[in-house]
């Protein structure tokens, strides 16, 4: 089955940008589409960015303008470029790649947006 590793996190001050990644060890075309959920403290998982195998996104209203998903097919890698973070945004941040009976998620990435 394929996996996948999530990098990229870490502390960043408010107004700052990250980009994480999600690397998949096999092909991420295996997926229909491709996604990043949230989950801040004592809180359920979120998602907030999607992108499908034809490159159509999604994005939750808290992110629009600020988060870009994108996808390198060659890497068989996701990213999220996350800028003008607020504290908000604080928690961990998880990859997962979906088709009909099967989703896979990655460990997931620590994000700490400090004021």
């Amino acid at each position: 089955q394929v996996q996948l590793v999530e990098s990229g996190g870490g502390l960043v001050l408010t107004g700052g940008s990250l980009r994480l990644s999600c690397a998949a060890s096999g092909s991420i075309f295996m997926f229909s589409s491709m996604g990043w959920y949230h989950q801040a403290p004592g809180k359920e998982r979120e998602l907030v960015a999607s992108i499908t195998n034809g490159g159509s996104t999604y994005y939750v209203d808290s992110v629009k303008g600020r988060f870009t998903i994108s996808r390198d097919n060659a890497k068989n890698t996701v990213y999220l470029q996350m800028n003008s973070l607020k504290p908000e945004d604080t928690g961990v941040y998880y990859c997962t790649g979906r088709r009909p009976s099967l989703s896979v998620w990655g460990q997931g990435t620590q994000v700490t947006v400090s004021s």
